[in-house]
This record gives C-alpha cells, structure tokens and sequence, in this order.
C-alpha cells in the first residue's frame, strides 16, 4: 500500500515542477500568445485533478487503514476470548 501512495506522491510533485518549469517558460519579455494561455489553463486543470486524486488516494488510504485497525482489533479480542 506504501508503494502505491509513494508513487501518487511522485507523481504529484512531478505535476508540481512540470507546473513551476511550464510557468519559468512562459514568464519571458515575450507576450503571452493564445495558445500559451490556453496551455498554462490546461496544465492548471492538470494539476488541479491530480490534487483530487491524490486526496481521494488518501482517503481511501486512510479508510483501509481504519478497516485494518479494526480486524485487527476483532482478531485479537477473539484470540483472547479463545483462551
């Protein structure tokens, strides 16, 4: 499970810089044209996507993790009432 939540973390601070480089590109003398602005909103929906994403990950991460806590917990009092 680890693996899966450090690879959406990766994949978002990727988004993140690709996000900074995208801004670092389009921030020169030059002005902005059509599609650079239509660019620059596409990669902010981008961003803004993998944003929910990720938090919907963790909340269903954080879900298992409750779901596992309590199986745990029914294990162990049924261990107990074994005795």
């Amino acid at each position: 499970m680890n693996r899966k939540i450090n690879a959406l973390l990766a994949a978002l601070v990727a988004g993140t810089f690709a996000s900074a480089t995208s801004f670092a590109q389009t921030t020169s003398d030059a002005p902005m044209t059509h599609a650079d602005k239509k660019a620059v909103k596409k990669q902010a929906e981008a961003d803004k996507d993998a944003a929910v994403a990720q938090a919907k990950a963790d909340k269903k991460t954080e879900a298992q993790s409750e779901a596992n806590e309590a199986a745990a917990d029914a294990k162990l009092k049924n261990a107990k009432k074994a005795e």
